[in-house]
């Protein structure tokens, strides 16, 4: 029996992997192809393929009765957790902690400032050569609030820094003070919500947070904010978002949807005040250099038996 390490990318392109003359360990290429590399059943530590559907992620888990480690190349680990059940006990689940962070809070500000300045009527406007001038609203003097505060919702805290934001707002699942302020607990949303101008998503897909930004949440958003969503589609009741939009109420800014991938015809695609990026908040050039440097350091630890980073439950 071999020890076997799948990853989505060739080990001969990454830099740091312990070497396998004195660690045992053999490398396997998946990118979640239809063949398997070998027989999962060898496979001690598991890097789950970038950017695939829950289907392909959890494909092999049912064979892998000698894993260890399951890795995601994302900060969410919804993709993988309906397999979870078929691991064996004590199975250590990582996730890709300091991989998205600057990647996603570059997109959030993108999109903040794209919807707030009236970018894409620009680009219709140069399409019909079309001179839209007028007074748009800036992002500086707005509140803001952060949903989701974690290495994410940090990294947008940074970013926003240089704007001249009247406030920024902070929420995670409970309270805490940290050297930037004060975090607020779940509960403290709904007094929060009527005071934002922008609101903004980071959230882990959770029971919890499932439908969280739901027809009373959306209700309480003030006349004219806008709702960025950068964590993930089923956080935000689509229905319910294309009744406020539709309205002319508020805008949207959302590189996640549900469903996803959007479909044709969907009346989101058209919705009034709604700008769409196809869930690449993590997909830059950063991406991969960051995913090699995580998964070199996670292997030198776990080949030296030491513990691991970013792990979020053991089965």
């Amino acid at each position: 029996m071999t020890s076997d390490v799948w990853m989505p990318f060739a080990a001969d392109e990454t830099a740091g992997l312990p070497d396998p003359a004195t660690t045992g360990l053999t490398y396997r290429f998946w990118d979640g192809g239809d063949e398997f590399p070998a027989d999962p059943a060898d496979c001690v530590f598991y890097v789950v393929p970038y950017l695939k559907p829950m289907e392909v992620a959890v494909r092999p888990l049912a064979r892998m009765s000698s894993v260890q480690v399951v890795q995601t190349l994302s900060a969410g680990i919804d993709h993988v957790e309906p397999g979870l059940g078929a691991l064996r006990s004590g199975v250590r689940l990582c996730n890709a902690r300091g991989v998205h962070e600057a990647s996603t809070a570059e997109l959030t500000l993108a999109l903040i400032l794209a919807s707030l300045r009236g970018l894409p009527g620009f680009v219709h406007g140069q399409d019909r050569e079309e001179w839209r001038s007028g007074f748009y609203p800036a992002l500086a003097d707005k509140s803001v609030l952060i949903v989701g505060y974690g290495s994410v919702g940090a990294a947008i805290e940074d970013r926003l820094a240089p704007f001249e934001c009247a406030r920024v707002a902070r929420i995670a699942r409970s309270e805490r003070n940290m050297a930037r302020g004060f975090v607020h607990a779940l509960s403290d949303l709904p007094s929060l919500l009527p005071e934002a101008d922008v609101v903004i998503l980071s959230t882990p897909l959770t029971q919890a947070t499932r439908g969280l930004a739901g027809a009373d949440f959306l209700a309480r958003m003030k006349d004219g904010a806008l709702l960025v969503n950068v964590a993930r589609g089923p956080v935000v009741d689509t229905k319910a978002l294309l009744a406020e939009t539709e309205s002319g109420r508020i805008t949207a800014a959302l590189d996640v949807t549900d469903p996803e991938p959007l479909p044709s015809g969907h009346p989101l695609w058209h919705a009034p005040g709604v700008l769409i990026s196809p869930h690449v908040g993590g997909s830059t050039s950063a991406f991969w250099p960051r995913a090699k440097r995580l998964l070199a350091a996670q292997l030198t630890r776990f080949a030296a038996a030491e513990p691991l980073s970013n792990v979020l439950l053991t089965t």
